[in-house]
């Protein structure tokens, strides 16, 4: 039986190494751990060179990017909307989110939100790759989580019979949409 510790990182693409880890130095405080540049991939032995970055997201988690000079530019997938791929860090609460909101604006970087979630609490921007970023702080109470794992086991089923929200977690966004 396979038994999971935790993600030891996610990868993603970035259009400039040097550009990327400055801007996750500067604006989110990380840690730049490694880079590892190889003409070959190890796993496949084709000849590409990369420029493959490590940053430490806290807690033993690690944000990594690759620069693939011999590709053509990064895009994105214009079937997804934007809002939809993201990468989310935690923040501790309610102060350290508003004071991350002031920092990133303060940088000439535009930030949507907070967003409420019912759950948690959000702001979203995006990185010089077109990365959308959230950071997040959890404000749910143990109960809620507990009735939000109940649910869905039965939210999931509907959503693949219906293809259409169900709304036994409606509560999470009443407020929000309530004047829509």
């Amino acid at each position: 039986m396979i038994n999971l510790k935790q993600i030891h990182h996610v990868a993603y693409r970035c259009n400039d190494a040097k550009e990327t880890v400055e801007f996750y130095q500067d604006v989110l405080n990380m840690d730049f751990l490694v880079a590892i540049a190889e003409d070959r991939v190890p796993s496949t032995k084709e000849p590409d060179p990369y420029m493959h970055l490590f940053l430490d997201a806290g807690n033993g988690n690690i944000l990594a990017f690759f620069e693939l000079p011999t590709k053509p530019k990064m895009g994105r997938d214009e079937n997804t909307p934007p809002w939809v791929q993201h990468i989310a860090f935690e923040v501790e609460d309610e102060a350290a989110l508003m004071s991350a909101k002031e920092e990133i604006e303060a940088k000439g970087i535009d930030v949507v939100g907070p967003t409420e979630h019912g759950i948690i609490r959000s702001i979203y921007f995006f990185d010089p790759n077109g990365h959308r970023l959230e950071l997040t702080y959890r404000k749910g109470t143990d109960g809620q989580m507990k009735q939000l794992a109940e649910v869905a086991p039965a939210m999931l089923e509907e959503w693949s019979r219906t293809k259409k929200a169900p709304k036994h977690a409606a509560w999470l966004h009443e407020e929000e949409f309530k004047d829509l």
